[in-house]
């Protein structure tokens, strides 16, 4: 198993670059993944190891004056230009600096806000688990199914059933995900339930990927100007077999 977490927030959690909100998903996702667990433990263990080896050696005085006496002596013309090139250099540096900071930061506001979404998809599909929550038209026929979203969202989403590749369809609800409201597509594969979300793409960063939190698996990707988030506790490739169907 391999999880997407593990790629994305372990080592910000580590070395205490996520906020708050990222830091508390990625510690809740921890009690779920024995893989985050054993990959941070490992890392935490080298680091310390790292830190109380004291590797860390200050360069000797005698060091310092060879490394001085090797330079150039600094005429007063050498440091009038120096002063010339000071500051032009200094704008840029800071520059390039505030950029990879904009950009780290960026990067790390995508991944948490990934994370809460990824989390807001699966309790949704653990809501829909509940006794009578599953379906708000029960029918293994896509012409009976898809009409039924007509006129309550703003877009048509695909449904189809796919009984002959083993995922029957059960039937789909709306449903409120993250504050967004979505099509839910509830689709029979074994003994389990895969619940796919279609919603209408914007311009907020959509959910990519995949990953593993609570026990199960979620699997997202876009096609033409639709969102599609599959959850399920059944296997991976299962999913990805899906996706390619839709």
């Amino acid at each position: 198993m391999n999880c997407e977490f593990s790629h994305t927030l372990l080592h910000g959690y580590l070395d205490g670059e996520l906020d708050a909100a990222g830091a508390v998903n990625f510690e809740s996702h921890l009690e779920s993944c024995p893989q985050c667990s054993e990959i941070l433990a490992r890392e935490q263990s080298l680091q310390e190891s790292l830190q109380r080896s004291q590797l860390y050696e200050r360069a000797p005085a005698s060091l310092h004056r060879r490394v001085r006496s090797k330079l150039p002596a600094m005429t007063p013309a050498s440091v009038a230009r120096s002063k010339a090139w000071f500051w032009p250099a200094f704008a840029a540096a800071s520059l390039l600096v505030a950029l990879l900071g904009w950009q780290s930061l960026s990067l790390q506001s995508r991944h948490s806000q990934q994370a809460a979404f990824a989390s807001a998809v699966i309790d949704a599909h653990l809501r829909s688990l509940q006794p009578g929550h599953l379906v708000d038209v029960e029918s293994t026929d896509q012409h009976t199914v898809k009409p039924w979203f007509d006129g309550k969202l703003d877009f048509a989403p695909p449904v189809r059933d796919f009984a002959a590749e083993g995922f029957r369809l059960t039937g789909g609800r709306i449903d409120v995900v993250s504050g967004k409201t979505v099509a839910a597509l509830v689709y029979g594969r074994r003994k389990h339930f895969v619940n796919v979300f279609v919603w209408k793409a914007d311009d907020a960063k959509p959910l990519a990927g995949s990953g593993t939190e609570q026990g199960y698996r979620w699997l997202a990707w876009r096609s033409a100007d639709l969102y599609f988030c599959a959850v399920s506790d059944t296997a991976p490739a299962d999913l990805e077999q899906l996706r390619r169907l839709l």
